[in-house]
């Protein structure tokens, strides 16, 4: 039997008839026909706008004043100390986003993250990071180490070609 296009019928449930308000009170939505009483809401006839709240200012116009801003493209680094450095790599070893991330310091290679100079360090490392504070910086060549910074967008547009 080939299916014809006038056999054709919605899945049961997927059509809801709808609920005639206002039939009397055996219908179950008599009387007050699930308006309430009273009221610019109970009104035959009033139309209002959906974000009308009774004539005080409205949530959407406050909206901006409660916030403020949030600059979406914001990169959100991890803070790293240099004690931390000291006392998770050995003296000389080479430091970097895949050396921090075995050292459990970083979640991931591509997060961004910022050496600082929290605490201090006696030995030399071999760091290379997007950034570094002065301070850090200053630290870790006074122990005998290099910091060598790199630039994350170069590094990433070179990875694309």
């Amino acid at each position: 039997m080939p299916l014809r296009l006038h056999d054709l019928r919605p899945n049961p449930g997927a059509r809801k008839r709808r609920k005639r308000v206002g039939r009397g009170n055996a219908s179950g939505k008599g009387t007050y026909s699930g308006r309430g009483l009273k009221g610019q809401r109970s009104r035959a006839g009033r139309d209002y706008n959906a974000v009308f709240e009774g004539g005080g200012m409205s949530m959407m116009r406050t909206l901006p004043r409660r916030g403020g801003f949030k600059n979406r493209n914001r990169v959100e680094y991890q803070p790293i100390n240099v004690v931390e450095l000291a006392r998770r790599f050995e003296p000389g070893a080479a430091v970097d986003a895949e050396a921090l991330v075995q050292a459990r310091l970083l979640r991931r290679a591509s997060q961004p993250f910022k050496i600082l100079a929290g605490g201090s360090i006696e030995h030399a490392l071999h760091l290379r990071a997007e950034r570094v504070s002065a301070a850090a910086r200053a630290k870790i060549e006074a122990a005998g180490g290099t910091v060598e910074v790199i630039d994350a967008t170069s590094a990433d547009s070179s990875g694309s070609d």
